[in-house]
C-alpha cells in the first residue's frame, strides 16, 4: 500500500513534466509552488490547464474503474466481471451518442434544456444505470455466472449496433466529435469542470468504501450474508447506483476506457494475495491510479509527434494480465 502511493507521487509528477512541449522541471515547480512570474505564459497555461487536470483525471478515473471492476467481481463472483464486459461502458456510450449523434448535444423537457458535457454526463448515467437494471434484474432469474456474462456481452453487442445506426444517420460533424470521444483521453478534463468531476468521484468512491462488509459478506454466498443481517436487495441497488455513477462520470469525460476494471483487481489480488475487501479496495484504487497513470504517461512518448488514444494504450497494458490469470487457472 504505500509502494502504490509512493508510486502515485511518482507518476502524478512525473504527469506534469512530460509532454509534447518540453518545459523545464524548474519552471513547473515554480508554476506550481509560486507566482511563477518568470515563467511564459504558455507554459502556465499548459502546466495548470492541461497537464494538472489531466493527472488528477488519470488518478480519479483509474481508481473509479478499478474498484468498478472490483465490485462487480464480488457481486457477481466472476472473475471477468468489468463495467466494459458487462455492457455498462457501452450503455455509457450509447447515452452519449444519442445526445451528441440524434439530440445535436442537448437535452430538452419542456422549458428546461441542457446541453454540453452536463447533457452528456446525463446521458452516460442514465445508459450506465439502464445497463446495470437490466444485468441486475437478469441475475436474479439466471443463476449460471457465465451464461450471464454472455448477457451482458450481448446487451454490449445491441448499444454497439444501435451507436452504429446512429451514426450512419448522422452528420460528418457530429460523426467526426463522438469518434474523437470514443477514442479515450484523460484530457477531456479542464479546470473549469473539475470540481464536478473530482467531486462526484470521490463521493462515489466514498460510497464504494462503506460497502466494504456488505461485499465480504456476499463472498460467502447471498444466505450466508442474509444471516448476518445483510439486506441483498438493498446491496445490490446500492451496488448498481455507485457503480453507474462512477462508470457514467468516467466514460462521459474520458470516452471509453477498457481493461482498468477488468485487470488491475486481479493486479491488486496478486500483490497483496487476499480477498478480504478491508484492505483489498484501498489497494484496487491506488492500483487503478498507478496504472491510469502510466497509461496517461505511455500517450505522450512519441514527443512532438502527438498523442497516442487512450484507447490503444490500455489493452496493451491489461490484456496481458488476463492472459496471465487464465493461463494460471488452466
Amino acid at each position: 500500500m504505500l509502494l502504490l502511493a509512493s508510486l502515485i507521487v511518482m507518476l502524478f509528477g512525473a504527469s506534469l513534466l512530460v509532454g509534447s512541449i518540453h518545459i523545464p522541471a524548474a519552471d513547473v515547480l515554480s508554476i506550481l509552488f509560486a507566482d511563477g512570474d518568470g515563467a511564459k505564459p504558455s507554459w502556465r497555461y499548459i502546466v495548470l490547464e492541461s497537464r494538472l487536470p489531466q493527472a488528477i483525471t488519470a488518478t480519479l478515473c483509474g481508481a473509479s474503474l478499478a474498484v468498478s471492476g472490483l465490485m462487480l467481481q464480488t457481486a457477481f463472483r466472476n472473475e471477468l466481471a468489468d463495467p466494459s464486459i458487462f455492457g455498462i461502458s457501452s450503455g455509457s456510450a450509447l447515452g452519449v451518442a444519442l445526445v451528441m449523434l440524434l439530440l445535436g448535444g442537448s437535452i430538452g423537457a419542456g422549458a428546461v434544456a441542457v446541453s454540453g458535457f452536463v447533457a452528456i454526463i446525463l446521458a452516460a448515467f442514465v445508459g450506465a444505470m439502464a445497463v446495470m437494471g437490466v444485468v441486475f434484474f437478469f441475475s436474479t432469474l439466471v443463476r449460471n455466472n457465465v451464461m450471464l456474462l454472455i448477457i451482458g456481452i450481448m446487451i454490449g453487442y445491441l448499444s454497439s449496433s444501435a451507436i452504429a445506426l446512429l451514426q450512419f444517420f448522422a452528420t460528418d460533424e457530429g460523426v467526426k466529435s463522438y469518434m474523437v470521444w470514443g477514442m479515450g483521453t484523460f484530457g477531456g478534463v479542464n479546470m473549469k469542470h473539475m470540481p464536478l468531476f473530482a467531486g462526484t468521484t470521490v463521493v462515489a468512491l466514498l460510497g464504494a468504501l462503506l460497502l466494504i462488509k456488505p461485499l465480504n459478506a456476499l463472498m460467502l454466498g447471498d444466505r450466508y450474508a442474509e444471516n448476518l443481517g445483510v439486506s441483498i436487495r438493498r446491496v445490490r441497488n446500492q451496488l448498481l447506483l455507485v457503480t453507474g455513477l462512477l462508470t457514467a462520470i468516467c466514460t462521459a469525460f474520458c470516452g471509453p476506457v477498457s481493461f482498468i476494471g477488468l485487470a488491475v483487481p486481479h493486479m491488486a489480488r496478486l500483490l497483496l494475495r487476499t480477498d478480504n475487501h478491508l484492505v483489498l479496495m484501498p489497494a484496487t484504487m491506488l492500483c487503478g491510479a498507478v496504472v491510469a497513470l502510466v497509461c496517461n504517461l505511455v500517450c505522450f512518448l512519441p514527443g512532438e509527434n502527438g498523442v497516442i488514444p487512450l484507447g490503444a494504450v490500455t489493452p496493451l497494458m491489461g490484456a496481458p494480465v488476463i492472459i496471465y490469470i487464465i493461463a494460471r487457472r488452466m
